[in-house]
């Protein structure tokens, strides 16, 4: 019975959260990756912005994350870059709405998202 009441609460609390919102519980790992639907203008902005602040090397081509060389991949690792660096907030995470939390390891090949 506590179970089911703490099932419930909890799902009350997750309901009130806003669409970009993620409860990371118990130390769970999250990354920073660009929303799907973000159009290019955005994700080159979010590029360009989150490398002028972060160290980007890792998407120079023949780096482990520049293929596949498209924008949504390279907004994601420099997206998730710069959320790392700045202490993985989900404020550091939000890129004017283009961004998501994901507690899915974004990582592939031997491209590994910190």
């Amino acid at each position: 019975m506590a179970a089911a009441a703490a099932l419930c609460f909890s799902l009350l609390f997750l309901s009130f959260l806003s669409e970009g919102d993620l409860l990371a519980v118990n130390g769970e790992k999250t990354w920073c990756v660009a929303r799907p639907s973000s159009d290019k203008a955005t994700l080159l902005a979010n590029i360009n912005y989150a490398c002028s602040q972060v160290d980007c090397r890792i998407m120079q081509k023949g780096c482990p994350c520049f293929y596949p060389d498209n924008l949504i991949n390279g907004a994601s690792v420099a997206m998730n870059l710069y959320y790392h660096s700045r202490g993985k907030n989900q404020w550091n995470c939000d890129f004017r709405g283009s961004a998501l939390i994901v507690i899915t390891d974004p990582s592939y090949g031997n491209c590994i998202y910190p």
